[in-house]
């Protein structure tokens, strides 16, 4: 008798012990799964956006620069629908890509919430490619980089847009903020949201 219960009571101990072993490696992966997301450094936001923008501002400089090579009214079409389309072909694996200003020609692009700030703070000294980096909740990081005006933009967003391109403008967009710049100002940001690492 003796001899039997110690021989059914070892099984069970070896299969506590793996169950054990078990329970612990899944409470470890749930602990893994529900501690916060590790945010990122201002370093690492600042690399990942900018190689996430680089293809982004190349083709729209590239987009918009051949539709103005072809007459104004070719480069406000750009603008209009073109441009757009890139920030959503480069806004994928969570990230997402815009352009914003505070005197803006399209409506759809208001200033992210979380980047008033940082915007505002490089309005105060404006220099192209100019960058802020902001913490957002859930280890979730911001960028935003300040956009300068170069002389090709004059042509419809400077002091003294033909009366021609100026019709045309406000055809389209009849709350347009978007004139009165001269090279060199500040037209607005691009903005990157980044999804929390992995």
């Amino acid at each position: 008798m003796f001899q039997a219960e110690t021989f059914h009571d070892s099984p069970p101990r070896r299969r506590t012990r793996g169950a054990t072993r078990r329970l612990a490696l899944v409470g470890v992966i749930a602990l893994a799964a529900c501690s916060p997301k590790r945010p990122f450094t201002d370093a690492e936001a600042a690399a990942r956006a900018q190689s996430t923008l680089a293809p982004f501002k190349t083709e729209l400089a590239r987009t918009l620069a051949s539709a103005l090579a072809r007459g104004p009214d070719d480069a406000i079409d750009a603008c209009a629908t073109r441009a757009p389309e890139l920030a959503r072909e480069a806004s994928k694996d969570g990230v997402r890509v815009g352009r914003a200003s505070d005197r803006r020609r399209n409506p759809d692009n208001a200033v992210p919430s979380w980047a008033g700030a940082a915007v505002a703070d490089l309005a105060r000294a404006p220099r192209d490619g100019e960058h802020r980096v902001v913490g957002l909740p859930g280890g979730r990081a911001g960028y935003v980089e300040t956009i300068t005006v170069k002389a090709m933009c004059l042509t419809c967003h400077g002091e003294a847009v033909a009366p021609p391109i100026a019709a045309r403008i406000a055809a389209r967009y009849p709350n347009d903020a978007a004139t009165g710049f001269r090279e060199g100002d500040m037209r607005g940001v691009f903005w990157v949201e980044l999804p929390a690492k992995p």
